[in-house]
């Protein structure tokens, strides 16, 4: 058998996923910080949340949930209830793997050949037009010592885990070891106090396991037979690396910080490069990964444009009404629809798109909006619409490449880039984005401006590199703190454009269409597999409910 071990989410990213959910409920919606728990509450918050099909991202999409809605209890039933598994828009690099392929070649090539990043696709001032650009100069040498330090730490934990396995066959059961609770882990975000204190692996690895973890990346890095070097798995030893740093530094595995800046610097280069060696390439291969996901999202953006509009111009005819009863004479015309310029650009602005979320369409969006008429708040009209998309850190890479690069395209040439000049320098400096990166695209409407000015709705741009490791580098408090509770502080939101700038969604729209899928290549909405035996035929048996039903129409219409 082949199986794949996706990896368990662990209490450390349970947590952050936490207090990321609060963080984005106080601060990423217009308001009081109890604002969108009120608008959730009165039907008045539209959220929908999708994940891959991956456990860890499914469980924390759960955990950010968790936090954002400010629920109890465990994750499992906040999983099963709120999180939409989508694995055909936010699983797989399957669309790509050739050109994947290629840049994975050509980086090899630069790397272990010396050759030497020259080739420039644009001017010489941005760096990262380079071919194999954040790549370290002398990458060749860094390599053998990066074997020698696999290897020493690897050592290490062989013999450990033959000090585990004598235990066990002394003692002739586990008793040496904590019992690991799955089910009691799946809801905790705080260490296991007693496997650390008995000297063992945080969560569930035991050191038999953490040592097949790093045997597998020693033989792996380097085939001695061939002497010939894999450099796509340096980003697994620096992720290994950073996770016994975080997790396991009570072990003191000698040699393992030093291995883990070296993995960093050669990590910082290999990743991104992956993507695409070039511009050019990242913008072709983050196309076809995210394709999916982009048209997802642009759907997301004119149904959001659309619902805004229609809520505008009912208000727009009820304000005709009410005047015109005011003074008693009520024009025969104020029903009719306004804006008819506006319908007309709305109609072939997205021409035969269809939405892939079944509960997107008009009809079923209306029965769950707060009916004004009953409605006891101030502003029953207000309504906020929110898509949540957990994925991988391909698809954050691949999204985050047609943003920085869509304007390289021949279509669009002589456009300005989506991300301002500021953001691209800073964007190159960022070489990974780590645990908990998001994108945001956060879109506004002004009142104030007609319906058929572009400059109604406005599109505002963040990212986040995620879960930062570089505080427990210091010696100081926060970095004490930070290792007892095993967790990292996620860097906050960071502007894609310049302060002051205003990017309509029309601009976006034009900007980002070549690269993403067309509505009218989504498949039609289907039944979730699990569930295809009660909702598929839900109508018949409501039909055939009601007819069984003393109460019927015809008891009805009889006053019974």
């Amino acid at each position: 058998m082949v199986l794949k071990y996706g990896g368990v989410l662990t209490h450390a990213g349970r947590k952050q996923a936490e207090e990321l959910g609060r963080y984005f409920r106080n601060n990423m919606y217009p308001g009081e910080g109890t604002g969108l728990l009120r608008l959730h509450s009165t039907y008045r918050h539209d959220l929908k949340i999708y994940s891959s099909d991956e456990g860890r991202v499914q469980m924390s999409a759960a955990a950010f949930a968790k936090g954002l809605l400010d629920l109890e209890g465990q994750l499992t039933p906040i999983l099963v209830s709120l999180v939409s598994k989508d694995s055909s828009m936010l699983d797989g690099l399957d669309n790509a793997s050739i050109e994947m392929e290629e840049a994975k070649a050509r980086l090899n090539e630069i790397i272990t050949s010396r050759a030497k990043t020259v080739h420039s696709n644009g001017p010489s001032e941005k760096h990262w037009m380079v071919d194999g650009a954040g790549l370290p100069s002398n990458a060749p040498e860094h390599l053998p010592k990066l074997v020698h330090l696999t290897k020493k730490v690897t050592e290490q934990v062989r013999l450990l885990a033959n000090d585990e396995h004598e235990k066990l066959a002394e003692t002739g059961s586990c008793d040496v070891i904590p019992p690991y609770d799955q089910a009691k882990a799946l809801g905790k975000t705080i260490i296991d106090v007693d496997r650390i204190a008995a000297g063992l692996p945080c969560g569930s690895e035991g050191f038999l396991l953490m040592y097949a973890r790093w045997r597998k990346l020693e033989r792996d890095l380097y085939n001695e037979r061939k002497e010939r070097f894999d450099i796509t798995q340096i980003p697994d030893v620096h992720d290994s690396c950073k996770y016994d740093l975080l997790h396991n530094a009570h072990l003191n595995l000698e040699g393992l910080d030093e291995l883990f800046k070296l993995a960093q610097l050669l990590a910082d280069g290999v990743v991104p490069n992956e993507y695409g060696i070039n511009p050019k390439q990242k913008l072709k291969i983050g196309s076809k990964i995210a394709r999916r996901l982009l048209g997802k999202i642009l759907i997301d953006l004119r149904n959001t444009r659309e619902e805004a509009i229609n809520v505008a111009e009912l208000k727009s005819k009820q304000d005709q009404h009410s005047k015109s009863t005011e003074t008693g004479k009520e024009d025969p015309d104020s029903y009719s629809k306004p804006h008819s310029r506006n319908e007309d650009m709305r109609r072939t602005s997205f021409a035969g798109e269809k939405s892939t979320d079944q509960d997107d369409d008009d009809d079923k969006e209306t029965k769950y909006r707060l009916d004004p008429k009953y409605a006891n708040v101030r502003t029953p009209e207000r309504h906020v619409r929110t898509r949540l998309y957990f994925t991988s850190e391909s698809h954050i890479h691949s999204l985050m490449n047609v943003l920085r690069y869509c304007n390289l395209d021949e279509s669009l040439q002589g456009e300005a880039s989506l991300v301002c000049q500021n953001a691209l320098e800073r964007l190159f400096k960022t070489k990974e984005l780590d645990y908990m990166s998001y994108i945001v695209f956060r879109m506004f409407e002004n009142p104030e401006v007609a319906l058929e000015d572009p400059k109604r709705f406005r599109m505002e741009l963040t990212f986040s590199r995620g879960a930062d490791l570089s505080p427990l580098e210091n010696n100081d408090s926060e970095a004490a703190s930070l290792h007892q509770e095993h967790t990292l502080p996620i860097m906050g939101p960071e502007r894609l454009q310049e302060v002051g700038s205003y990017l309509t969604l029309e601009k976006m729209e034009k900007m980002i269409r070549p690269f993403a899928m067309p509505a009218e290549d989504f498949p039609p909405p289907s039944t979730p597999q699990g569930f295809s035996g009660y909702f598929s035929k839900s109508a018949s048996v409501l039909e055939c409910l009601a007819n069984l039903w003393p109460f019927n129409k015809h008891g009805t219409a009889n006053g019974k």
